[in-house]
């Protein structure tokens, strides 16, 4: 009898040993995530992410999100936890395609690829650390390429560091050096304070500011006196201390903040930084010098991008935008048109001047190029900087408005040696696909 009583008690121990297993899987269950069939119900019914020539960027296959375009866009795109976005546009976009409504983007997966693979090319080979590029429509404002590099998976994002997945095209600040001349030479001629031909003393070094300034020099050799158009095509920081020397500080500071300097960039639920312009009552005589050539403000690849695009687009700001459908686009007149499109033609003769790392033989292509010193602990660095470059083509009547930035290049990091040659490799695929005859007189310049 004493038996069966001990081996009933065993059995009873087995029993509520395996009851209180099952109550603790359900538990974690609860506290860890839904089942694993319920979870694959809510991936199934998660919407898709299109570009806007109709590829699949995002989709969700028998409970598990895939991204069929590999590493394409994969910064922008984010990634995804057990169920919910967590970063990127699976993150801002989680409620819809949550709810299985499909999120259409402006991006086309053609220059998307071309704009990751330009980076891929010239950043590794110039011993850069990051870079990015933006490719705006210019007419819509339409953002045709968001690319950063190193590349990322969103599919497999935990092998990737946190600066791989970060979309450096929106977020990462940096001061946009000497591309900013081109946007305040325009600015300036909009004021009537010079022309193209205005001819101005140019030593290679002045000093500014008063008592409280400080010498500004330049780094290529050029003539004792240059014009406007040649201020932009030496890249004269001395010329532009002459150009706005009587520009009033709270114009030429308005100027900056129209064409998107300073201001956040009004995109619907996707994260993006905005640059920096310093108050107006720190712009001293130096601070105003010093802005002329885009030193002591910062920017993102995608406010120089809409800023340029002011240009481009006859001197009308039109803020990005990245999901089709979408309202609230800002749009302001920042220039006249015909101080535009002379910037345009003074930008051009820019291109020509390094037409062998920024032109295209038969194509009318222009920008500026700009190389900046990057400040560490402080103050600026002599070892480490930005290559950077802005522009949009065709001159005439430009359909695509294009900016490159790369970071910490240890090789040729000048901006007409690596961020004007990123330019132009974008530039010939895009034409390409437009299938533009090259212009037989211009091939002949």
């Amino acid at each position: 009898m004493e038996v069966k009583i001990r081996a009933r008690s065993h059995l009873m121990r087995i029993l509520a040993l395996l009851m209180f297993l099952t109550l603790v899987w359900a538990y974690a269950q609860l506290e860890w995530g839904a089942p694993q069939t319920a979870r694959q119900k809510v991936m199934q019914a998660r919407g898709t992410v299109l570009s806007a020539d109709g590829r699949v960027l995002a989709t969700s296959v028998n409970g598990k999100r895939v991204y069929p375009q590999g590493t394409l866009a994969g910064q922008l795109l984010g990634m995804m936890g057990t169920t919910e976005g967590l970063e990127g546009l699976e993150n801002a976009y989680d409620g819809p395609l949550t709810a299985g409504q499909t999120v259409k983007l402006t991006i086309d997966t053609g220059i998307q690829a071309s704009a990751e693979a330009a980076l891929a090319r010239a950043v590794p080979a110039h011993q850069g650390e990051y870079g990015s590029v933006v490719v705006l429509e210019t007419r819509t404002g339409r953002v045709l390429a968001a690319a950063s590099y190193p590349p990322f998976d969103p599919g497999t994002w935990r092998t990737y560091s946190e600066g791989a997945r970060r979309n450096r095209a929106f977020l990462d600040r940096f001061e946009p050096g000497s591309t900013v001349k081109a946007l305040v030479v325009a600015a300036a001629l909009n004021e009537g304070l010079t022309t193209p031909n205005t001819l101005y003393d140019t030593p290679m070094s002045r000093f500014v500011g008063g008592r409280w300034g400080s010498r500004i020099g330049d780094n290529v050799a050029h003539p004792r006196t240059l014009t406007t158009q040649g201020i932009l095509q030496y890249s004269s920081n001395v010329g532009m201390t002459h150009i706005v020397e009587h520009f009033p500080k709270e114009r030429m500071r308005g100027y900056l903040n129209a064409y998107g300097f300073g201001r956040e960039v009004p995109l619907p639920a996707v994260p993006a930084a905005s640059g920096q312009l310093q108050s107006l009552s720190r712009w001293s005589d130096l601070v105003r010098a010093t802005n002329s050539f885009g030193q002591g403000m910062s920017s993102t690849t995608l406010q120089l991008a809409a800023a340029f695009n002011v240009l481009a687009n006859d001197g009308r700001y039109l803020s990005p935008r990245l999901v089709e459908g979408e309202t609230g686009q800002e749009r302001r007149d920042v220039l006249r048109p015909e101080v535009a499109r002379e910037t345009r033609t003074m930008l051009q003769t820019v291109v020509k001047r390094i037409s062998g790392t920024a032109g295209l033989d038969g194509y009318d292509l222009a920008g500026k190029t700009g190389t900046a010193q990057v400040v560490v602990d402080g103050r600026y660095s002599s070892s480490i900087y930005d290559s950077v470059f802005a522009g949009f083509f065709p001159v005439e009547s430009p359909r695509v408005t294009i900016a490159v930035m790369v970071h910490g290049a240890k090789r040729e990091y000048h901006g007409s040696m690596l961020a004007a040659p990123i330019f132009r490799a974008i530039s010939a695929d895009v034409l390409s696909s437009w299938g533009v005859v090259p212009h037989p007189e211009k091939q002949d310049e």
